[in-house]
């Protein structure tokens, strides 16, 4: 036995549940780029870092809101089933899952988008540093 096979595969039926169930939590970043070019945006994209952090380069069309400002009067604006995608720094930084998790305390739906900052980079999509408020988006 080794480290992988150690503990045996999930049953199909289990993979496929697993599998799809994380799909309702998350996202990528190929699927947010895709997404942001079709005419018409059915999410609104948070990024929760710092705010030099948003000035130095972000994902085109995200809005700063920094986790500790995720509060209901700051979303009022937006009708309630409205899908917020968190992101941060990337895989080795956990404030998209806390904003995701302050989010859903509010009631919104939520996914975070895996890979962060790092992983769009990786994807080779470029930053912005046109700054996009929530009023903007909220129209």
């Amino acid at each position: 036995m080794n480290p992988v096979t150690i503990f045996p595969a999930a049953s199909s039926q289990q993979a496929i549940a697993h599998f799809e169930a994380s799909l309702a939590f998350e996202t990528d970043c190929w699927d947010v780029n895709f997404a942001l070019g079709l005419p018409q945006s059915d999410f609104v994209l948070l990024d929760v870092r710092s705010a030099e952090a948003y000035d130095k380069g972000h994902v085109p069309g995200a809005i700063h809101l920094p986790r500790g400002k995720i509060i209901a009067s700051k979303l009022a604006a937006y009708p309630a089933n409205t899908l917020f995608v968190t992101y941060c720094a990337g895989p080795h930084c956990n404030g998209a899952t806390k904003a995701a998790i302050a989010l859903a305390k509010l009631g919104r739906p939520v996914k975070i988008m895996i890979g962060g900052v790092t992983g769009w980079l990786d994807e080779g999509f470029s930053l912005s540093t046109e700054p996009q408020t929530l009023a903007s988006l909220a129209s």
